[in-house]
């Protein structure tokens, strides 16, 4: 009896064995992998930019990235910039290994191509004049089959002051300080955004937060090029009479 019993549970065990069912054992997909070696979009996506920018990419405390303006407005090469090497200055951290985080270049590439095919919408602004992402260059590398608008290289701030008080006061205030919307010259909020991240909300606004774009704060009147420039130009002076004032460097 004690003979059977034990080839009994030998046989048993070999057949877990051949069909790959021992106790404990992970699945495929539960197995330890290394870092580097993730390859899935939404994996990678929630290891590292969910927590910022929602799980969906929508509904967090960072600027949303399921919008397919902003997808539409800023080129791969900025967007592999800003994931690679992050915003000085701001919350948003660098995450290539050269910059000692986690990320190959290869799995930076899948995140932006990722975004890309989950969230972009091409086809719905072919033919509008997306503004260059940035005001020192002329954009080329467009996600989209929009129109590339040039950009100056620099803003007018006095111009800028003027420009403000058509497009913007309405919400924010006179002088900036808020209205029905928040204050835009407020310290905390200014010395946490980058120059570009001020050009990127007056051009692509703030959809989870009811900020319109370029084109819709005044009904058939978009901001030009210039306009922009000098709003940017305006809020950049802002911060740095802030920071004047405060002694900073």
């Amino acid at each position: 009896m004690r003979r059977l019993s034990l080839a009994g549970i030998i046989s048993v065990f070999l057949l877990m064995g051949c069909n790959g069912q021992l106790p404990g054992k992970p699945t495929e997909a539960e197995r330890w992998r290394a870092p580097a070696d993730v390859s899935d979009f939404t994996e990678l996506y929630t290891q590292n930019c969910a927590g910022c920018h929602g799980s969906d990419g929508k509904l967090s405390a960072a600027r949303p990235l399921n919008d397919s303006l902003y997808l539409s407005f800023i080129p791969d090469n900025a967007l592999k910039q800003v994931i690679s090497q992050g915003r000085n200055g701001t919350n948003m951290p660098a995450f290539s290994q050269q910059t000692g985080g986690t990320l190959t270049d290869r799995q930076i590439e899948l995140l932006v191509s990722g975004m890309r095919a989950s969230w972009s919408k091409p086809d719905a602004f072919k033919g509008v004049g997306i503004p260059a992402y940035s005001a020192s260059e002329t954009v080329t590398d467009k996600a989209s089959d929009g129109l590339i608008v040039n950009a100056s290289t620099s803003g007018d701030a006095p111009s800028g002051a003027r420009a403000y008080q058509t497009y913007c006061a309405r919400c924010h205030g006179s002088n900036g300080a808020g209205g029905s919307a928040g204050s835009i010259v407020d310290p905390n909020f200014l010395n946490l955004v980058s120059d570009q991240g001020l050009r990127t909300t007056v051009v692509v606004g703030r959809s989870d937060l009811g900020k319109p774009d370029w084109r819709s704060n005044v009904a058939g009147h978009p901001m030009s090029p210039q306009e922009i420039d000098a709003i940017v130009a305006w809020l950049v002076s802002q911060r740095q009479t802030l920071s004047a004032a405060q002694g900073i460097k």
